[in-house]
């Protein structure tokens, strides 16, 4: 019998390393502008089309390569970063094994350029699929060149495997963001298609941080700098009111290297106790520096995780580092020795809730229950502390909502819906004989710590969630909007600047014509700035902060992106979660039968179009079984 082992030819080992190595073109991104930044470059500049899948060129003015170790360079484990073991624990460069560029070879169409201050000439180098196709002198720029063209050419089950355009987009601007921010000292560019989306001069952290994430985040920034015996840390946290529900401003840097540490993360977290909500993720971009015999880099391929002699001392010291920094600057919550509203409040119980005079003066006016509830006609109704401007036409609420029963739907909000006999076999709600529509319950809904409404039925009784029940009902009336191309909008008194990130503003440019048909009125203003002009009238007027419906928007926008959903399912899930009801705010009996009635009207009543349960059902015999003992 012959021998059946036999050793794997360059092409296909290199094809296989490059799936560790290689995943996606933020991948190749990653890789080269760490080489470039490992080169002792000054400028860095990366050039894409189609989100990399068709074009990926990072040039730099680092220090070349000679014409061998150009060549050198592409052979597995070739590298300059090391020569023995004992470098392993020592490296304070990014790149060390000597992978990446040959896997890069391996799955996609390379040519090379570079050339050292020293030399009169440069060198330039094609590469296929691992082989070579030409290697000959060039008159180039000193410092190197990458072009990498037609990513997984030869491999096509994996260029099956990326995701839209949008998507790989998204995982190149992290990885650009994170060398920029890990590197404010080097000049960095970004072109995608032809446009220019970033340009970084060099500076400090902090304007780094501004001119990547927005002007905005000037105010919001809170300076760390501890100085110990084992580390130093550096760098930025966001205030405690700034905090996001989405992740993606969480960034750790071990000697100036990209590393996720959910372990580092929670002593952060740890720090903002009672500050921020369990919900909620602070910004923080923080700079640990190390002794490199303290730590392990070679765990994963991605270079991204890493371990630490000892983790706990590592915790405390950074957590008491944040602590201090929010200490500093007045931002830990202090003791408050006036009286609690709960108790002012009880104490005016009476007189905010006494009986109108039925002849009252126009400036004493009191609008009754269901008069109020005008006001919130809109999905977006229970908003708190009313504007100025609302209570200065307070008396003339009738002409303000004369004519709002003029909308898309016909029937008053103030009607009963009709719901399909489906869903009442599921709730077993009370049917009036028409058999179509829910007939008054005997009991008025009530909340519970206002953010679940209780509603009785025949055979027991409702439990719904007042945010998931009002998402979905959202959902549904934004999605028919986008698919009739017909929706209503409010005229803003005076437009609206907002201003964003540049990878949000580009976001935002794709999915204008989306937003269009919600109602949104937005215009281009020039760089990252766009004008609003109106908002879909389903935004009630007590939410009306253009500048955060927009950033909420995009945050969850860019979560459903990953999901596969349709451009208009998922635009239609981002505003229903940013705009909809949140638990915690205070609604009125009429309100609540209001929500009840819609919820049930929706053709998918169970579940928020998160997957959450909009209600439960309890019954009454379960309750009976309850107590007996």
């Amino acid at each position: 019998m012959s021998d059946i082992i036999q050793l794997l030819p360059d092409a296909i080992a290199n094809q296989i390393a490059a799936g560790e190595v290689i995943q996606r073109p933020a991948s190749v991104v990653k890789e080269l502008m760490e080489n470039a930044i490992d080169a002792g470059s000054n400028a860095v500049k990366l050039i894409l089309k189609d989100a990399g899948k068709t074009l990926i060129q990072v040039t730099d003015d680092g220090c070349g390569m000679s014409e061998t170790d150009a060549r050198m360079s592409f052979e597995r484990h070739a590298t300059s970063k090391i020569r023995t073991s004992k470098d392993l624990f020592a490296i304070r460069t990014m790149g060390f094994r000597g992978e990446a560029l040959a896997s890069i070879a391996a799955i996609a169409q390379v040519e090379l350029r570079t050339r050292r201050r020293t030399d009169e000439l440069g060198t330039r180098i094609v590469i296929e699929g691992s082989e070579l196709m030409s290697h000959e002198a060039d008159a180039c720029a000193a410092g190197t060149s990458f072009l990498v063209k037609n990513l997984f050419f030869n491999v096509p089950a994996r260029r099956n495997f990326l995701k839209s355009n949008p998507v790989e987009m998204r995982h190149i601007l992290d990885e650009f963001q994170r060398i920029s921010l890990a590197h404010p000292d080097v000049f960095f560019s970004l072109h995608h298609n032809n446009v220019e989306m970033f340009h970084l001069p060099a500076g400090n952290l902090r304007q780094r941080i501004t001119r990547l994430l927005g002007t905005a985040y000037d105010k919001r920034l809170v300076p760390v700098e501890e100085e110990t015996e084992v580390l130093s840390i550096k760098g930025f946290i966001g205030k405690p009111e700034f905090a996001k529900k989405s992740r993606g401003e969480q960034l750790f840097f071990v000697n100036h290297r990209f590393i996720k540490s959910p372990f580092l993360h929670h002593a952060v977290m740890t720090a903002y106790e009672e500050l921020v909500s369990k919900e909620n993720f602070p910004l923080y971009v923080l700079f640990l520096d190390i002794d490199p015999a303290r730590i392990d880099i070679n765990v994963h391929p991605t270079k991204q995780e890493i371990k630490f002699d000892d983790e706990k001392l590592v915790y405390n010291y950074l957590k008491v580092a944040v602590r201090h920094a929010l200490g500093q600057n007045h931002v830990t919550p202090t003791l408050d020795f006036e009286q609690e509203n709960n108790i002012t409040r009880h104490l005016n119980f009476e007189e905010e809730y006494s009986e109108p005079q039925e002849e009252a003066s126009v400036n004493n006016y009191r609008p009754t229950q269901t008069q109020n509830f005008v006001e919130k006609t809109s999905p977006n109704f229970g908003q708190k502390n009313p504007s100025a401007r609302q209570e200065r036409n307070l008396k003339h609420w009738q002409q303000l909502y004369e004519g709002t029963a003029a909308t898309d739907d016909k029937e008053s909000d103030l009607q009963p819906l009709t719901i399909g006999s489906q869903w009442a076999d599921a709730t077993n709600p009370e049917l009036d004989d028409a058999g179509g529509s829910f007939s008054k319950p005997q009991k008025e809904p009530y909340q519970i710590h206002n953010s679940y409404v209780v509603s009785q039925i025949k055979s027991g009784f409702l439990l719904i969630d007042q945010q998931a029940a009002h998402e979905r009902i959202l959902y549904e009336k934004y999605l028919e909007q986008l698919d009739s191309q017909q929706s209503s909008a409010q005229q803003q008194l005076f437009p609206k600047n907002v201003t964003l990130p540049p990878a949000d503003a580009n976001l935002l440019k794709e999915i204008l014509p989306q937003l269009h048909a919600l109602g949104f009125d937005v215009e281009e203003f020039g760089g990252d700035t766009f004008i609003v002009r109106s908002l879909p009238a389903l935004v009630a007027e007590g939410n009306r902060d253009e500048q955060k419906i927009i950033e909420n928007l995009l945050e969850q926008y860019k979560q459903d992106v990953d999901l596969h959903l349709d451009a208009n399912e998922s635009i239609a899930r981002s505003l229903a979660r940013s705009t909809a009801l949140k638990r915690g705010h205070a609604l009125a009996p009429v309100e609540m039968q209001t929500l009840i009635d819609k919820l049930f009207a929706c053709q998918m009543p169970f579940h928020s179009p998160f997957g959450q349960n909009c209600f439960l059902t309890y019954e009454l015999d379960d309750l009976r079984k309850k107590f007996i003992n």
